[in-house]
């Protein structure tokens, strides 16, 4: 069974800094794009960085300079480190990844989510 797990939210002050984890497990022959996705109350989920397999980013206006994504691809595992943080980065933040099983199925999945709150 793949699953992506997340960690690394909590409670920081603004301007403080928060590193989120996303490691996928189970029966995975490769990962493709990673990226993070943020859903503040009332929001819709929205992109935050993606960074493909071969480490080329890009992310969202809003955090450009501030947050950086970067992966580890022996370990399966994508980080999005936070830094600067506002208030309005409060979000739960999603993991997502394309996944391509040892069966040869590509899929794509999502982790259960990380809160992040930023107080001011």
């Amino acid at each position: 069974q793949v699953q992506l797990v997340e960690s690394g939210g909590g409670l920081v002050q603004a301007g403080g800094s928060l590193r989120l984890s996303c490691a996928a497990s189970g029966n995975i022959l490769r990962v493709n794009t990673m990226a993070w996705y943020g859903q503040a109350p009332g929001n819709q989920r929205e992109l935050v960085a993606i960074i493909t397999s071969s480490g080329s980013a890009n992310y969202a206006d809003s955090v450009k300079g501030r947050f950086t994504i970067s992966r580890d691809n022996a370990k399966n595992t994508a980080y999005l480190q936070m830094n600067s943080l506002k208030p309005e980065d409060t979000a739960v933040y999603y993991c997502n990844a394309d996944l391509m099983q040892l069966a040869g199925v590509l899929r794509n999945y999502w982790g259960q989510g990380t809160q992040v709150t930023v107080s001011s």
